[in-house]
């Protein structure tokens, strides 16, 4: 497995994976890696010959300097998973190498950045789309590989990849899950002990709410996430949303037959997202 650090000569590896008729699929990662991730890299193993992932901590995305301070960096440990998986080449540059001056661009995101995470986290989804249209370019995949619980993510990145016409295929892969339910996250690890062990309410609450999505209103089902949310004050509901799993606009009736309820709930200091498609 080679570990690359610069731009030059990862383009190099690729040439040469690409030269001998080989297909590349990509695995973008902040690293702090877990089975969720491994999931990706093991699907991206599956239906290409060969594997790159990224590790890059990408400050362009965070809007709270402490979130960035703080977010977990284990690049030993994750490069002897990836290892072990089969990967065949760590990107892991400076941000120095990625962005060499400010990157200024303002993406057109249509309205897909303008609810949930782009309306309660303003500018990250265009750090999003900055660092990864940068990765997809520099690496230039036949394939690249993103999680579901990330979902209004997964689709500004294929938005982007339409837009700018950068032929790669986006491989939209199932959230991977706890045994009790909690969506595997590398934020997880900033759980106390005693916030991990109720943390897989918030799955509870959506899969609660799926049961009885259709058999009342829109409006009651809210009501419901609401109450059942009141009876753990551990929790700070920043959103609950549902939406057009296309558009992520909010509906107010079940005539949509694509629709997802999509949840940010802090548990201590530590910010959680999970969705999950009730139609």
């Amino acid at each position: 497995m080679q570990v690359i650090e610069n731009i030059s000569g990862v383009r190099e590896s690729i040439s040469a994976f690409k030269s001998e008729g080989e297909s590349v699929g990509f695995v973008p990662t902040m690293g702090a890696l877990h089975k969720g991730h491994i999931s990706l890299m093991r699907r991206a193993k599956e239906e290409n010959d060969r594997v790159v992932c990224s590790i890059f901590v990408n400050p362009t995305q965070f809007n709270n300097p402490n979130d960035l301070k703080n977010y977990p960096r284990t690049i030993e440990e994750d490069s002897l998973m990836l290892e072990k998986e089969g990967c065949d080449l760590i990107f892991f540059p400076s941000e120095k190498e990625i962005y060499p001056v400010k990157d200024t661009v303002i993406y057109d995101l249509g309205m897909l950045d303008k609810t949930m995470e782009g309306l309660h986290r303003p500018g990250h989804f265009n750090g999003v789309a900055m660092v990864v249209k940068k990765l997809f370019e520099i690496i230039q995949p036949h394939k690249a590989y993103f999680g579901e619980k990330d979902y209004q993510q997964l689709l500004i990145i294929s938005h982007i990849t339409k837009f700018y016409n950068l032929g790669i295929d986006i491989v939209a892969c199932p959230t991977l899950r706890e045994p009790d339910g909690l969506a595997m996250s590398s934020r997880n690890q900033l759980l106390s002990p005693s916030e991990r062990d109720i943390a897989h309410v918030i799955y509870d609450i959506l899969t609660g709410l799926k049961e009885k999505a259709g058999k009342v209103s829109v409006c009651s089902l809210m009501d419901c996430a609401e109450a059942e949310l009141k009876k753990y004050p551990e929790f700070k509901k920043e959103y609950i949303e549902i939406a057009d799993a296309t558009t992520l606009e909010a509906v107010n009736n079940w005539n949509n037959k694509n629709i997802r309820v999509f949840a940010a709930i802090y548990l201590g200091k530590v910010r959680l997202i999970d969705n999950i498609k009730l139609f």
